[in-house]
Order: C-alpha cells, then sequence, then structure tokens
C-alpha cells in the first residue's frame, strides 16, 4: 500500500496512524501541499478534490481519511477495528460522521487558522470545539472507547485534531476524560504522533 500524505494533515496522519495500528505495510509519499503538489494533474488523477490523503492499495485508489479508514479495516478483515455487527457498526458510524463534521468545523478549523492561515473567525470555531469537547467528555463518562469496549476506527478518526486542538487555542485543560482517552490512544501498540507545530497554546507553552 502507499499512502499519499502531508505530515501536517490530521487527515492524513489518521489514516497514517491505523495503518501502523494494524501493522499493514505502507509506503509513504509525502504530498507538497505547499507547492501545489495536491494540485498537479497526477495527483488529481488520485483524488479529483485535489487532498490529502490517498491511498494505493495495489491500483485500488481510496480518498478520504475516514473511507481509508473503512477500506483498510474491511481489507484485512479487523473486524476488531470495524465491527460487522448492525449495532456495533453504526456507533462506529456515528463517529466517523462527527469527525466529517463537528470535528472538522470546530478543533481542525480552529488548528488551521493558526497553522495555515486560515480564514474562519475564531471565535466561532473555537465555540464550536468547545461544544463539541463538552459532548465527548460527557459521552466518556463511564468509557474508555468512543463506540465500543475497545478501540475501533472510530477512536483513530478524531484522534488527531482533538490531540492538536490546543494548536488551534482550544484549551483541554477543562476537559480530563478527553485527555485521558488522547492518552489510551497513545498507548495503543503501534501509535505513531501527529507531528505538533508551535502554534496556539502550544506556541505559549
Amino acid at each position: 500500500m502507499k499512502l499519499y500524505h502531508h505530515p501536517l494533515s490530521g487527515h492524513a496522519h489518521r489514516a497514517r496512524l491505523f495503518l501502523s495500528l494494524v501493522d499493514a505495510p505502507h509506503e509513504l509519499i509525502e504530498v507538497d501541499l505547499k507547492a501545489g503538489a495536491h494540485k498537479t494533474p497526477a495527483f488529481l488523477a488520485l483524488n479529483p478534490f485535489g487532498q490529502v490523503p490517498v491511498l494505493d492499495d495495489d491500483g485500488v485508489i481510496v480518498s478520504d481519511s475516514n473511507a481509508i479508514l473503512v477500506y483498510v479495516a474491511k481489507r484485512l478483515g479487523r473486524s476488531d477495528w470495524l465491527p460487522e455487527d448492525p449495532r456495533g457498526a453504526a456507533a462506529v458510524q456515528r463517529w466517523l460522521s462527527v469527525a466529517a463534521g463537528e470535528l472538522a468545523y470546530g478543533p481542525a478549523a480552529a488548528r488551521l487558522i493558526t497553522v495555515f492561515g486560515a480564514k474562519f473567525s475564531p471565535e466561532e470555531v473555537i465555540g464550536r470545539a468547545h461544544t463539541l469537547l463538552g459532548r465527548i467528555e460527557a459521552h466518556l463518562d463511564g468509557r474508555d472507547w468512543l463506540a465500543a469496549e475497545r478501540p475501533t476506527i472510530a477512536d483513530v478518526a478524531v484522534y488527531s485534531y482533538l490531540a492538536r486542538a490546543p494548536e488551534g487555542n482550544v484549551d483541554l485543560s477543562g476537559y480530563p476524560r478527553v485527555e485521558a482517552f488522547l492518552r489510551r490512544v497513545e498507548g495503543l501498540p503501534g501509535f505513531v504522533p501527529f507531528a505538533e507545530t508551535p502554534a496556539g497554546l502550544t506556541a505559549a507553552a
């Protein structure tokens, strides 16, 4: 498998993280976003949306980070990470939707402002981030993982942007269950860290 990625992309990190957690042999190919490599005809032939990550599994092309998580879990028969039963699969999908929605428009967007210079309203996206963090904090009351009694791709999907939320000036100190959850993910065999940048609260630390 080849994974086209960028080290500062949380979407790319979640794909890289899962490949490592399931010990799937893969080659990392860095896409130079600053140089516009994601807008070249060659890359657009892989993903017309011009986004990382993209997975090339011997000619099977999968774009979108959450789709890659599902593909890899199915490809490798890892029902421990993606349950086959309707209730378990739905529980995971619920959090994949959160990762693509509230997480993307909250913590991830806040980080895009400080790391990439995105033109969002800081107050608006940081407010969304804290609303989401409050919900996750409440959800983790009495449980270790988001969708099951063991880690699933749901946990992988939300980890990266939660872990780097302080880079977008989103303070995690008021969410002890969320912070404990992040440490649990980081303790999994095969964990690979998401690159840190000195931005937001990280720069002030």
